[in-house]
């Protein structure tokens, strides 16, 4: 590597260790921790490259890099940030970096990318700046795996190409769909989110159409709709004028299965495929679950639920669950855990008892030729007992109903099939209801043969 970079982090250790690397490689560094000294140093026409954090005691690096671009149009730079959201990837990409790494990150990675920095002009995507949006996103995390999927967001953003959001459900499809609304150009316009229900008159995808305008589509959980409702999608499609609007979609993991089962049409997944976004599984991405979890707790907190903290046994409780119900499932645990618990500390007992735990948790196992009714008085008192001489936590009432309903609804769903409006009538509640428990309990739906 040949020529001068610019490092500027309040991190003495990074400023050494990043000041080391790039001289070996060849380069000249000069280093500060000052945002103005940074600036100053831009404005006399040093370096061939910027290596800037974000949060530095004078100032944010994010901020400067407008005022950079202006003074030096074709000075790259590279952000590194602690703040491993979605945020500061979109932000980073609308300011017009050159790249972004979350902290802590791999050195020869950044070297890498500090060589192709000072061997290629900038790279300058459109990208229209948003204020004061998405910060109750919980699109938190700094794994390779979300990393990459913040870099992928921010690419496909101001395109006008059908993204394909895909994942088990919780995950945040919904979420990384609406953040590519809402951070794009067409931010201003409507967001129109499809259901079936929407699809079942004739007339239903003109409807979708006439409200959308130039907005975004959202057909969420694609994958669920049937054969007629697929039809009317691939035909709404093929109808598209111009201008028309930008089509996003969500679908469980399983799509590939669907189309060689045959139960997907080919020509409507690729329609929607133009950009498929795969989103990872909370168990896949462990390293992630403690950082979410402050974030729900300090919402929490805001909301006035709060203050609550994990301590370090209830975050290796949490890092240790499968999760089936992915991110959801995590919100609604620590909303529980924030309402149930008096004291300020989070106990690895309160986090077994909330997420039913052999240990302590409240679902009932049934004896045989047991009615429910005495399963349930048998389990609640085993519930008591445990412990000991002091009272469960405030709040067992809606546990209780919690913990019956997750399975009655799951059972319901299994045996209809995953037909929500079958599962509804045999529940006797209203299929609105259903899908608001559906989503508050972190259910997942598969549609497959009815089983009755």
């Amino acid at each position: 590597m040949d020529g001068t970079v610019l490092v500027a982090d309040d991190d003495r250790t990074i400023r050494t260790v990043l000041t080391q690397a790039l001289t070996r490689a060849g380069c000249r560094v000069h280093a500060t921790s000052s945002l103005v000294t940074l600036k100053r140093w831009v404005e006399e026409g040093r370096g061939d490259l910027v290596i800037s954090d974000v949060v530095m005691p004078d100032g944010n690096g994010l901020e400067a890099l407008p005022e950079i671009a202006e003074m030096r149009p074709d000075l790259p730079v590279i952000v590194i940030s602690a703040q491993n959201t979605i945020m500061t990837a979109i932000q980073a990409a609308e300011a017009e970096a050159f790249d972004y790494l979350p902290k802590p990150f791999d050195l020869p990675d950044l070297m890498k990318r500090a060589s192709r920095a000072l061997e290629r002009k900038r790279i300058r995507p459109t990208f229209t700046r948003t204020a004061e949006a998405g910060d109750d996103l919980p699109l938190v995390g700094h794994t390779p795996a979300m990393q990459a999927l913040y870099k992928l967001v921010a690419r496909v953003m101001n395109t006008d190409l059908p993204v394909l959001v895909t994942g088990e459900s919780g995950t945040g499809k919904s979420l990384i769909a609406r953040a590519i609304h809402d951070f794009s150009d067409r931010r201003n316009a409507p967001f129109v989110v499809v259901t079936p229900d929407d699809l079942s008159p004739i007339d239903g995808p003109a409807q979708v159409l006439a409200r959308a305008g130039q907005g975004t589509i959202l057909f969420d959980e694609i994958g669920d709709l049937d054969d007629e409702a697929q039809a009317r999608v691939t035909r709404m499609l093929d109808s598209l004028g111009d201008p028309a609007p930008r089509i996003l979609a969500t679908a469980q993991a399983d799509m590939v299965a669907k189309l060689e089962q045959g139960a997907f049409r080919q020509d409507l997944y690729y329609r929607l495929g133009g950009v498929t976004i795969p989103v990872p599984s909370l168990r896949d991405r462990v390293e992630d679950i403690p950082a979410l979890a402050e974030h729900f707790l300090y919402r929490g907190e805001r909301d006035g639920l709060g203050p609550r903290r994990l301590s370090d046994e209830a975050s290796d409780t949490l890092r240790a669950y499968p999760w089936p119900g992915n991110v959801r499932q995590l919100e609604n645990t620590m909303q529980r855990l924030l309402v149930t618990g008096t004291e300020q500390d989070i106990t690895r007992a309160e986090v077994e008892i909330t997420l039913g735990a052999p240990s302590g948790g409240v679902l009932p196992r049934a004896v045989e030729g047991e009615k429910l009714s005495a399963s349930v008085a048998r389990h609640l008192q085993r519930y008591f007992d445990l412990h000991g001489d002091a009272l469960p936590p405030a709040g067992l009432y809606q546990r209780v109903l919690r913990e019956f309903e997750l399975p009655l609804i799951e059972i319901a769903l299994d045996a209809t099939g995953g037909n929500q409006a079958k599962c509804a009538d045999l529940l006797g509640i209203n299929r609105n209801t259903l899908r608001k428990k559906i989503t508050e309990l972190g259910i997942e739906v598969t549609r497959r043969r009815k089983l009755m």
